[in-house]
C-alpha cells in the first residue's frame, strides 16, 4: 500500500507546528516567563530553542523521511543488522499514549470553557467565585468524562478521514484560524488601559528580575521549556517527516516549524501580560493563570464574554492541533506494525484511548487520594512523558543519527540535507556528537529532581 503524502508543503508545516504548538506554549510559556522575570527569560529561551530543540527536530524528521515509516517501524528500516535500536518503538509508542492519557482531559477543559464563557457562567462573580467554577469542574467526574470523550471523538473523526482530506485540511483551517484569533486578541489586550507596563515586563530584559528568581533556576527553566515545547523524542514529529518528499532540506523545514511554534508562544504572552498588568494581576500564577486569572480579567473587560469565548476557542485549537497530530501517529502504529486498515486502527483506538484516559479523569475525583511517587495521576502521567520519555527519546534519536553504531552521521546528513534550503553545517558534528548529549542529560537529571 502506497504511503499517503501531504498535498502541500504548507500542510506539512502547519501540522508539524500544530503538533509542537500545544498548551505548553499558550499556558506554560507565559506562566514561566512571568515567574522567571519576563524579557530576560525570553531571550535565554530563544537561544536554547535553537541549540537544543532544533537539531533533535531535524533528526526526528530525517528518521521519518529516511524510513518512510512511523516510529513503530522506522528504526527497523534504518538500523544496522543485529542492533536493537528498534526497541525504542515501545517507549515511543508508550510516550504517545501516556501523553494523550492526560492531554485529552485538559483539552476537554478548554472546550468546556468556551461554553462556560459564552453562557456567562463567570459574569458577576468575584475572584473566589471564578476559582470555584474551575474547582467544581475538576471535581465533577461526569463533566470531565464527557469533555474528554468529545475531545477523543473530534480527534479520531478528523484522523478517520485520512491524511489529506482530514488531518491536513482540518488542521490547516484550525491553525490559520488560531493565528487570526490570536492577532485579534493581541489588539484587544494591547489597547487596554495600563497595558504598556505588561509589555515592558514581557519584552524588556531585566536582569534584576532574573536575579530575584535565581539565575541558575532561570537558565534551567529556559532549557527545559525550549526542549519540551517541540515534543521531540517520542516520534510524534517523525511521522510527518515520513509524509513529505525530498524537495526541501529538513533543517529549513524544522526552523520554519520552530518559528511558528515560537510565534504562538510569544504572541500568547502579548495577550496575557498586558491584560494581567492592566487589571493588576500576578502573571506568574501557574496553571490557574488560564482557568482562574484570565476569566477574572475577562469579567472586568468591556465585552469580556466575547473576548473570553474567543480566547478559549483559540486555546482549544492549540490543544486539538496536538491531539489530532498525536492521534495520527498513534493510528499509524497499528497500520505500520500489523498492516491494519485506517478503519481498524480507528476502531481499536476508539476503545483504547477512552479506557487509557479514564484514570486521569478519576484521579481528579474519586481516585484523588491515589498518589504515585507523591504525585496525582495526571501529574505522574505528565512527569513520565515530560521528564523521562521526551529527554531519553531525544537522546536516543541523537545518538542514532551521530554514531556509527546507529544510522550514522553520513546517512543522517545525506537525508537531512537532501533538497533545497538550509543545510546542517559540517562543523556542527562535534557539537551534536559530544556537547548536545550532555546538555540533554543535564535536562533529564534536573527534570527528575
Amino acid at each position: 500500500m502506497e504511503r499517503e503524502k501531504f498535498s502541500t508543503r504548507l500542510g506539512f508545516l502547519l501540522i508539524s507546528a500544530g503538533c509542537a504548538i500545544g498548551l505548553g506554549n499558550v499556558w506554560r510559556f507565559p506562566y514561566i516567563t512571568g515567574k522567571y522575570g519576563g524579557g530576560a527569560f525570553v531571550l535565554i529561551y530563544l537561544f536554547f530553542l535553537v541549540i537544543l530543540g532544533l537539531p533533535v527536530m531535524v533528526m526526528e524528521f530525517s528518521v521519518g523521511r529516511g524510513s518512510q515509516q512511523s516510529v513503530a517501524t522506522s528504526f527497523n528500516v534504518l538500523e544496522p543488522k543485529g542492533s536493537k535500536w528498534h526497541l525504542h518503538r515501545y517507549t515511543a509508542m508508550a510516550g504517545n499514549y501516556i501523553l494523550m492519557m492526560c492531554y485529552t482531559t485538559i483539552a476537554g477543559w478548554m472546550l468546556a470553557y468556551i461554553f462556560k464563557m459564552a453562557r456567562g457562567e463567570f459574569a458577576g462573580k468575584e475572584t473566589a467565585g471564578v476559582g470555584q467554577v474551575f474547582a467544581d469542574m475538576q471535581a465533577n467526574t461526569w463533566e470531565n468524562l464527557i469533555w474528554m470523550l468529545i475531545t477523543i471523538g473530534i480527534g479520531l473523526f478528523v484522523c478517520s478521514m485520512g491524511l489529506e482530506k482530514g488531518v491536513e485540511k482540518i488542521t490547516k483551517a484550525m491553525m490559520l484560524s488560531l493565528m487570526v484569533l490570536m492577532l485579534v486578541l493581541v489588539v484587544r489586550s494591547l489597547t487596554l488601559p495600563g497595558a504598556e507596563e505588561g509589555l515592558d515586563f514581557y519584552l524588556v530584559p531585566d536582569i534584576e528580575n532574573m536575579k530575584e528568581a535565581g539565575i541558575r533556576e532561570t537558565i534551567m527553566a529556559a532549557m527545559g521549556q525550549s526542549f519540551f515545547t517541540l515534543s521531540t523524542g517520542i516520534g510524534s514529529l517523525a511521522i510527518f517527516g515520513s509524509y513529505i518528499g525530498k524537495e526541501r532540506s529538513l533543517t529549513g523545514e524544522a526552523l520554519t516549524v520552530m518559528l511558528l511554534d515560537t510565534f504562538v508562544a510569544v504572541v500568547a504572552g502579548l495577550i496575557i501580560f498586558p491584560a494581567c498588568f492592566a487589571f493588576g494581576v500576578n502573571p506568574g500564577e501557574g496553571p490557574g493563570l488560564v482557568f482562574v486569572t484570565l476569566p477574572n480579567i475577562f469579567n472586568e473587560m468591556a465585552g469580556g464574554r466575547l473576548w473570553g469565548s474567543l480566547f478559549f476557542l483559540f486555546m482549544s485549537f492549540a490543544a486539538l492541533s496536538t491531539v489530532i497530530a498525536v492521534f495520527q501517529n498513534i493510528l499509524s502504529f497499528g497500520m505500520d506494525l500489523w498492516g491494519w486498515s485506517l478503519k481498524k486502527a480507528v476502531a481499536v483506538n476508539a476503545i483504547a484511548l477512552p479506557l487509557l484516559s479514564l484514570p486521569c479523569v478519576l484521579g481528579l475525583t474519586v481516585w484523588s487520594d491515589i498518589k504515585i511517587l507523591g504525585r496525582s495521576i495526571m501529574d505522574f502521567e505528565d512527569f513520565t512523558v515530560s521528564s523521562i520519555l521526551l529527554p531519553l527519546g531525544s537522546l536516543l534519536y541523537l545518538l542514532f543519527c551521530v554514531t556509527r553504531y546507529g544510522w550514522g552521521w553520513d546517512n543522517f546528513i545525506k537525508e537531512a540535507n537532501a533538497g533545497d534550503g538550509l543545510k546542517v553545517p559540517k562543523w556542527s558534528r562535534f557539537y551534536l556528537t559530544w556537547i548536545l548529549p550532555v546538555l540533554i542529560l543535564v535536562i533529564f537529571i534536573s527534570g527528575l529532581f
